[in-house]
């Protein structure tokens, strides 16, 4: 209608905050990330330097910390841009980014008391301290409930024991949060504030992986590890309701890496048909069966994007979205396999070999469907939330 204007609803950058976040982010992924990428994955090294240089000079840890408190005061959506931005260039540098700033710092925040987050964000949000979060033990993955973990208190003090495995920054972390019982038979889980510097805290192995290789991942080891009972993070016995809630961004963040890796095996095998590679005196983009190889890997990344940041826009610590949040780690994570297995092989030979990323990009984006919850999990949840939501319908 005339003298109406419609309003533009981007739903990937929905405010001027997002958009000059994604330049800024996309500019320094491109300069830094890209170039060290191959060599740290060759080393299994995490960069450590790098990692640091994301507080100086991009700000980028506290994303949904408020500004009041030293952080960006942004949402799920300004997360998923920088996962997402970031994984296009090394996904596990990105990993190690996620274990510390949405496995921590959000989780963190959202949960502890004034006081702890007085002592901890400033050196977190600076990056002078790296984060990790300790939930899955050897025996005990997406059973959570069945962690052996616990925490005997002891006056002012709770005595830690047990094992916590596959944690990443492990080796280089300096906090972490960490998942326990209380009793042996409890079915219940506290968490608490620990610093690698504890007396009785240890490393185990660190990890041999397939990839994600420039983010290390290591078992924790409590010892008798005393913790003080003002670093409880909420009430004993309370810890499952952050604890599922924090699962959410977490879920969304890992989609987000899953977008990244198609968005640049895309890119790659868009170049490498359209613009270089002849074949039989054609370019190999006029071949039907490479135009399908493309034309599936655009469409369903396009698709699984939509989801992402849909499902995101909706998260908030006071709204809840558990079949959002799985649905779309579980669409993402499938497509970013197939996408970039697909890269492979448009690229044929060169796909497999180290000269080009994609090789790399499909290694580190198997982790993604096992990590934060397994696929499998992923379907058993929506189905159970499905079950709930038409069972309460009546429908």
């Amino acid at each position: 209608m005339k003298g109406i204007q419609e309003k533009k609803i981007d739903l990937y950058n929905p405010t001027d905050d997002h958009l000059s976040l994604r330049e800024n982010v996309s500019a320094f992924a491109k300069e830094n990330l890209d170039l060290q990428a191959k060599d740290h994955d060759d080393d299994e090294s995490f960069n450590k330097d790098l990692f640091r240089r994301l507080g100086a000079e991009l700000g980028i840890f506290g994303v949904t910390v408020p500004q009041e408190d030293g952080g960006m005061g942004l949402d799920p959506v300004a997360s998923v841009i920088i996962h997402e931005e970031f994984s296009a260039y090394d996904p596990g540098f990105t990993l190690s980014y996620l274990a510390h700033e949405v496995l921590f710092v959000n989780n963190f925040y959202h949960s502890g008391n004034p006081s702890q987050r007085a002592k901890y964000m400033p050196k977190v949000l600076s990056g002078e301290w790296v984060g990790g979060m300790g939930m899955t033990e050897p025996g005990a993955g997406t059973d959570v409930l069945g962690m052996t973990t616990v925490a005997t208190r002891k006056g002012d003090k709770f005595v830690l024991n047990g094992r916590k495995q596959f944690i990443t920054n492990g080796i280089v972390g300096q906090v972490f949060l960490v998942y326990a019982k209380t009793s042996k038979d409890s079915r219940r889980t506290t968490s608490f504030i620990v610093e690698s510097s504890f007396p009785g805290f240890g490393f185990g192995k660190k990890e041999e992986k397939m990839g994600m290789r420039s983010s290390p991942t290591t078992q924790l080891i409590f010892e008798n590890l005393e913790v003080p009972a003002e670093n409880l993070i909420g009430a004993e016995d309370g810890a499952l309701t952050h604890m599922m809630r924090n699962l959410e961004i977490e879920r969304v963040t890992l989609a987000a890496q899953s977008l990244g890796i198609a968005k640049r095996c895309i890119d790659v095998m868009c170049e490498y048909s359209i613009l270089h590679r002849e074949a039989f005196d054609k370019k190999l983009i006029e071949f039907g069966q490479i135009q399908r190889l493309l034309a599936e890997s655009y469409a369903d990344y396009q698709a699984a994007r939509a989801l992402v940041y849909d499902v995101a826009s909706k998260i908030h610590p006071e709204n809840r979205n558990s079949l959002g949040a799985a649905s779309a780690k579980l669409v993402s994570t499938q497509m970013a396999e197939r996408v970039s297995r697909n890269a492979i092989q448009v690229l044929g030979g060169y796909g497999y070999c180290r000269e080009y990323p994609v090789e790399r990009l499909h290694r580190d984006a198997i982790l993604l469907s096992i990590g934060g919850g397994t696929n499998e999990a992923m379907q058993k949840n929506i189905a159970a939330d499905l079950k709930k939501l038409y069972a309460s319908s009546g429908m």
